[in-house]
């Protein structure tokens, strides 16, 4: 009769094991798995560009999914460029990632905020891109940035900036 306890532990334990599997790797045919860029569409929206230094502006970035359902759990990935330097920004402080899942045709977005610099200031970035990478996925895409410089906190190497948490939008 010991078989049979036996048999439901393994049973349960397999089970257990299969479901820490979230699709973020090793699973992309999967519904579920993590949101990758080509497959959901980037825009940058209409900005509220910091008019002078010391202004703070918010650049609007939307994800739009194009195929099998996907996850963004966590924050985008942004960095900002300037020739040969870049900076990554980090996520707005104290905010909380929610995990969401987006069929095809959902959107999410997120925005990233930051403190405009002095041009020529030798602790502003002169920012010409930002790169955008999605949680769980290593493709970056690329965009000009025309915000003006960015702020350093003691240097350009760490901009005054952040990205906010995805929201989802709709119903």
């Amino acid at each position: 009769m010991r078989a049979i306890p036996l048999t439901v532990t393994a049973l349960t334990a397999a089970l257990l094991l299969t479901a820490c599997n979230n699709g973020t790797s090793g699973g992309k045919g999967k519904s579920g798995s993590a949101c990758e860029l080509g497959k959901v569409s980037v825009q940058i929206g209409t900005a509220s560009v910091a008019p002078a230094a010391g202004d703070t502006g918010e650049v609007p970035v939307s994800i739009t999914n194009q195929s099998a359902p996907c996850t963004l759990d966590g924050f985008a990935g942004v960095e900002l460029k300037a020739g040969g330097t870049s900076a990554k920004v980090p996520a707005l402080q104290g905010a909380k990632a929610q995990k969401l899942k987006l069929a095809k045709g959902d959107f999410a977005s997120f925005t990233i905020s930051y403190v405009r610099g002095k041009a020529g200031d030798a602790t502003s970035l002169e920012a010409k891109s930002v790169k955008i990478t999605l949680p769980g996925s290593g493709t970056a895409m690329s965009f000009p940035w025309s915000y003006g410089p960015v702020a350093g906190k003691g240097g350009a190497s760490t901009p005054n900036a952040s990205v906010s948490a995805f929201q989802q939008a709709g119903d």
